[in-house]
Parts: C-alpha cells; sequence; structure tokens
C-alpha cells in the first residue's frame, strides 16, 4: 500500500474556528477510531477478512525516517492483523520530527532518525529514501530505508 502520509503519525494543522485540532493526516489524536481514520478502518479490517497476507505500507511526507510496526494488540481498533510501515522523505527538504503517534491503529516505533533541532538543512545529513526490491525467482520482498549515501539504516 502507498499513502501519502503514515497512518499512525500525528500531523496537525491548527485548529478551526472552534479551537478543535486539525489534522493534516489520517490520525486525528489517541482514541477511538475517528474522522478519515474510519477509512482506514474499513481497509484493515477488509485485508484481515479476506486473509490477504503480508501487507506493508509505504509513505512519506513527514520529513523523517522510520520503521512503525502496527499491532492490533496495543490498538484502541484491534481488527487487523499485524503490519509494517516504513516511512521516508521528501529527500530535498527540512527535517522535522519526530511527530507524536496516535494510538488508534496501535503503531510502535522500531526505528526513527530525526534531527536535534527542527528543520534541518539536507546538508545535515538526516535525508533518507526508501528502496523495494523485489527477487525475481522467490518474489520475497524486502524494504531498505537508506541515508542520503544510499547506506542502509534499516530493512
Amino acid at each position: 500500500m502507498a499513502s501519502d502520509m503514515p497512518i499512525g503519525v500525528q500531523v496537525g494543522d491548527g485548529t478551526d474556528n472552534q479551537g478543535r485540532p486539525r489534522w493534516e493526516n489520517v490520525a486525528n489524536g489517541d482514541g477511538p477510531v475517528l474522522g478519515r481514520e474510519f477509512e482506514i478502518a474499513d481497509i484493515l479490517s477488509y485485508i484481515k477478512h479476506q486473509k490477504i497476507a503480508n501487507v506493508v505500507w509505504l509513505t512519506a511526507d513527514v520529513h523523517y525516517c522510520a520503521a512503525h510496526y502496527y499491532d492490533p494488540q496495543q490498538a484502541q481498533f484491534p481488527d487487523f492483523d499485524l503490519f509494517w510501515e516504513f516511512v521516508a522523505g521528501p529527500l530535498n527538504a527540512g527535517t522535522f520530527g519526530p511527530n507524536l503517534l496516535d494510538n488508534t491503529f496501535g503503531p510502535q516505533v522500531i526505528l526513527q532518525k530525526t534531527p536535534a533541532g527542527q528543520n534541518s538543512s539536507p546538508y545535515a545529513g538526516l535525508q533518507f529514501f526508501g528502496q523495494v526490491d523485489i527477487h525475481p525467482h522467490t518474489a520475497v520482498m524486502l524494504v531498505s530505508l537508506k541515508d542520503i549515501d544510499g547506506n542502509t539504516v534499516f530493512s
């Protein structure tokens, strides 16, 4: 699955005219399924009940690198199977983060590469990209998160 932003990373977008938080992303704060999270909940439940195996989410746009493991036993919404989410990018922009995680789908941080200060220059060396390799004979998929020099930081 490809998504423009991670499922469980909270990306705030100020408040509405009544003072309630707004969100750029699916995640909208800890707790039960709300708002756009209903769409993700439907997809995750469908994947589980159709017994679709080996689902991996590839995402970007939070300006840091992360590997998240989603565990229904840690989630407010538990009707899904375990899956991984890999986050990288954009490659040539200020580096931010880390953002808070939303517990609705139970993400666990396995890897996180973030700057000491916000909006670090690309020259600071904290730019990352993802690489997906599928073996031509076995169809085994390997996802790697790499630094700007092409060194693997997690796979």
